[in-house]
């Protein structure tokens, strides 16, 4: 670590490795949730699913003309490296936007 006249450091990492995956923006969102396909995430917390049930209900209140479709996944690994990938990106094709939970 190093300082600079003005008293700012530079941390600098002891991993040789670089984030392969450049940085962008967070994704669009979507103006109005009006006929929309809602994709609901369920992750392997034991909390998501019961999350997702309330957020599901409240959402066909407010917008009744919404769909929801959800997607169960309960490993604890990143999905990219499931075999259940290929259903995950197949999910993603078919609804307009997602609501993720995280069920601590």
């Amino acid at each position: 670590m190093k300082t600079n006249s003005n008293g700012h450091y530079d941390a600098l990492s002891p991993w040789a490795d670089v984030d392969p995956v450049s940085l962008r923006g967070i994704s669009p969102r979507i103006a109005n949730l009006v006929g929309k396909k809602i994709g609901l995430f369920c992750n392997f917390k034991p909390g998501a699913k019961p999350i997702l049930s309330v957020v599901e209900a409240k959402l066909k209140e407010k917008y009744p003309s919404i769909q929801t479709s959800n997607f169960v996944f309960l490993h604890n690994i990143c999905i990219d490296d499931s075999e259940e990938k290929a259903n995950f990106d197949q999910w993603i094709k078919e609804v307009d936007t997602v609501i993720n939970a995280v069920g601590d």
